[in-house]
């Protein structure tokens, strides 16, 4: 009679060391032992067989953690962020799609070959920058309310996250001033994010782009702005507009206009129903002073709008939030 013993260190070992371990349970010595159960005394027959019982529950045990290990070695990572089993196909078989250019990034390079084509050079504005350079060098008082912090981001160094493109007349201005003693003129636009404190909802964002423009010249105008702006607007929807400015203050500016369009009919728009799109103004004798440009000598007209605005105009598009979401749903719309 073979020792029980034996054989269980004998199929232990074997399981271990086997890539199909339930198969060493199906061909093995276990069976012998059941054999030898009848060649025993009856006394001596449920003892043995309860012995073998034990050894075949041991192999099991054995045969599922070894089966566990096998599986854990070959499975690759698992990507939780897939919007599919990665697991139960080859990645070959995975659906696949190409990307496509995002709305906002297409109507920025749209806004900048508009402005490129009027005579406009293009810079980005920045993400970080310092108190003179987003308030003082634009002539807003220590008390303005947009110093505060409930509007505007601040870090714990004192840096800020523009609230405006504006934070980067200043750097046009003094860049500028050479090529405006030279070709008589500076003409460039910001373009870039910003940040605000904003309680978010479907026409309110805390981060948006906007667009900044600023011309400088001996003879500049607010007829000569105005009639840019109108240029820029009729050529980004492609059809004559309506327009019209009304008084308002901003620090920079003097005087300040709000610039409005007639919402055309060819996009939902009813007679009479107007609608905001930026400020704009003749830039203060104090920010050109600010920037080492002569007054007296040089005006210019500046002006900032949000690009979010013009796109929702366009694609009749209702929530703001959408172009923040990555929702794929949207996105396609504009492959």
């Amino acid at each position: 009679m073979q020792n029980t013993e034996e054989i269980k260190n004998k199929l232990l070992s074997q399981i271990a060391s086997s890539d199909v371990p339930r198969d060493i349970l199906k061909d093995s010595d276990l069976k012998q032992l059941y054999g030898q159960i009848k060649t025993l005394p009856v006394e001596d027959r449920g003892a043995f067989g309860k012995q073998i019982n034990g050894l075949k529950i041991l192999l099991e045990s054995a045969v599922n953690a070894k089966e566990l290990e096998l599986e854990n070695a070959n499975v690759e990572p698992i990507d939780v962020t897939a919007p599919w089993d990665v697991n139960t196909k080859p990645l070959s078989l995975l659906p696949t799609e190409f990307g496509s250019e995002h709305p906002l990034t297409h109507e920025l390079e749209n806004v900048v070959n508009i402005f490129a084509r009027m005579g406009f050079e293009s810079i980005e504005s920045r993400q970080i920058d310092d108190d003179f350079h987003m308030f003082e060098s634009l002539n807003f008082p220590d008390n303005h309310p947009a110093r505060d912090g409930y509007d505007t981001f601040r870090t714990e160094e004192g840096y800020i996250s523009p609230a405006h493109t504006s934070t980067m007349q200043n750097r046009i201005l003094k860049e500028g001033k050479t090529k405006l003693e030279t070709s008589g003129q500076i003409g460039v636009i910001a373009i870039g994010r910003c940040f605000r404190n904003e309680d978010v909802d479907a026409t309110h964002e805390h981060t948006f782009y906007q667009c900044e423009g600023v011309f400088v010249s001996e003879t500049a105008t607010a007829g000569q702005m105005v009639g840019t702006l109108r240029s820029f607007f009729e050529a980004y929807y492609n059809q004559s507009l309506k327009i019209k400015t009304q008084p308002s203050y901003f620090p920079f500016v003097e005087p300040g206009l709000e610039f409005a369009i007639e919402r055309p009919v060819a996009l939902g728009g009813k007679p009479g129903e107007w609608l905001e799109m930026l400020g704009c103004g003749m830039i203060h004798p104090n920010v050109l002073k600010a920037a080492d440009i002569d007054p007296t000598k040089y005006r210019g007209f500046a002006w900032g709008g949000g690009i979010e605005r013009l796109v929702m105009l366009k694609y009749g598009i209702e929530d703001i939030r959408y172009f923040e979401s990555g929702k794929l749903q949207f996105l396609r719309k504009f492959v």
